[in-house]
């Protein structure tokens, strides 16, 4: 996956560089929700879980939604470039006391990183000449900070995996304040396929890690700012 990802980006690059027209710069916050998953496998030493998470977003605590990219535009305004979210995703109380777990959460960071493709369309509004729409769309890998802590056990699961691909999709408008500053607003999902390695417990002897799978789906209404040049 790492191979592809170098691969896919350096591709997007030197399609972009001929044309480049356009560098922008933008980062947001938002408001940011995840959808209901199963979640499958088993936990370390073989308990099994097959089990539907009421998964919580939070975007408003610490650490905080946001996100941020890097969008060379061409004349053509077509779009190449790199973008980093850092969502987030809770398992209910609910779901903690079904697996018999304190903590499950991805909580700082279910970082998604894609290489993203955009389009825009300058002037598309007659009498608003300083709106202007777009969408995109990116492929990447999702990089999640796993935090899961078994009820009973000594050991914690604290770190970041590289858990599997991630898709994006964006759509939103940009109001430009002036030729090089700007703001916008727009809604954002990203869609990513986790295999998630629960550590065991250290202090039982021969205990197998545990490895549950799970698909996220997350919606996020974003605003920020952005800076062209």
């Amino acid at each position: 996956m790492t191979k592809f990802l170098k691969s896919a980006f350096a591709a997007l690059f030197l399609t972009a560089a001929p044309a480049a027209a356009e560098m922008e710069l933008s980062l947001y916050l938002g408001v940011q929700s995840v959808d209901e998953s199963t979640v499958s496998g088993v936990l370390p030493g073989g308990t099994p879980v097959n089990r539907s998470f009421d998964w919580e977003g939070r975007p408003l605590d610490s650490p905080y939604y946001y996100g941020g990219r890097a969008i060379w535009w061409t004349d053509s305004n077509i779009g190449f470039g790199i973008e980093g979210t850092h969502a987030k995703a809770y398992a209910s109380t609910a779901d903690l006391v079904a697996i018999g777990a304190s903590s499950f959460e991805l909580s700082d960071g279910h970082n998604i990183i894609t290489a993203n493709v955009m389009k825009r369309w300058p002037g598309a509004f007659k009498n608003y000449q300083k709106f202007t729409p777009y969408i995109g769309g990116g492929l990447g890998v999702a990089i999640p900070h796993v935090d899961v802590t078994l009820n009973g056990s000594a050991g914690r699961t604290f770190g970041y995996e590289n858990t599997g691909m991630a898709v994006r999709g964006i759509a939103g408008l940009k109001y430009n304040i002036n030729d090089r500053w700007a703001i916008f607003s727009e809604y954002q999902f990203t869609w990513s396929d986790n295999d998630i390695t629960i550590d065991p417990d250290p202090t039982v002897i021969g205990q197998l890690p545990g490895r549950v799978s799970t698909d996220l789906l997350t919606h996020a209404i974003n605003v920020g700012v952005s800076y062209s040049f």
